[in-house]
């Protein structure tokens, strides 16, 4: 392919408008101490085994909202709501999203990202845009792809990690436990090498069985030794949380 037609193909992708495939008109969850709605951005190229959104996966959705829809939405609730949260699927592999960041930022609103930083370019033109991210820490590096599926995601994962605490944009990181493919004691290596990095703000969510991407998973109880964790993961952070999914 000529640089000409690639360099056309670049600009009609970053012209192409945001695909949303769903949108949570308010939540005082997603993003901290904010009044917020959420926009579920389609599409996503990891196959995480717990993932709890798997209508979001494929590039194209069944019920995508118009981003001119969206617009409609966001003039209505100026004044009512403080932020956006751009959550997924994954959003940064949209070459739209950060121009839809900065349009949500001409609008009066704060913007927030949920990512896994899937491609680390792609998530730092986004961390650009951004006043708060919450990024999901898969798993240990060498052992990400045991929950994506996908080789390298590991690599992808960290990298991008890195470049978010580099950034100076407040964040918070966390980690879906699933029991099945999370023990104890990775869990807290995983906290422990956060901690090293550098990371002050940590959330464990825990998995629930429905509706998740693999079905053949179930339920999973909660070890005993989790108890003793929680407490040593207060000591370790500036910030900690325990959640459900």
């Amino acid at each position: 392919m000529s640089s000409s037609c690639s360099s056309s193909l670049q600009r009609h992708a970053s012209h192409s408008p945001l695909r949303i495939g769903g949108l949570q008109p308010l939540t005082t969850l997603d993003y901290p101490d904010h009044l917020a709605c959420v926009l579920f951005c389609q599409g996503c190229a990891w196959r995480c085994r717990y993932c709890h959104n798997p209508e979001l996966i494929r590039r194209r959705g069944p019920s995508e909202w118009s981003w001119n829809k969206v617009l409609g939405f966001l003039q209505q609730r100026q004044g009512l709501l403080q932020a956006v949260v751009f959550s997924g699927g994954e959003a940064t592999l949209q070459p739209a999203l950060p121009a839809a960041m900065r349009r949500v930022h001409e609008l009066g609103f704060k913007v927030g990202l949920h990512s896994a930083g899937i491609k680390p370019a792609s998530f730092g033109r986004a961390l650009a845009q951004c006043d708060w991210v919450g990024f999901d820490v898969k798993a240990l590096e060498e052992e990400t792809a045991l929950i994506t599926g996908v080789s390298g995601s590991g690599q992808a994962n960290w990298r991008s990690l890195e470049l978010l605490l580099d950034s100076g944009v407040a964040y918070e990181c966390r980690t879906t436990v699933h029991w099945h493919l999370l023990d104890c004691q990775r869990l807290q290596r995983l906290g422990e090498r956060l901690a090293t990095l550098g990371v002050r703000h940590f959330a464990v969510q825990l998995a629930r069985p429905q509706q998740m991407l693999d079905s053949q998973l179930g339920a999973a109880p909660t070890p005993a030794e989790a108890g003793q964790l929680w407490p040593y993961f207060e000591q370790l952070f500036e910030r900690f949380e325990l959640r459900a999914v």
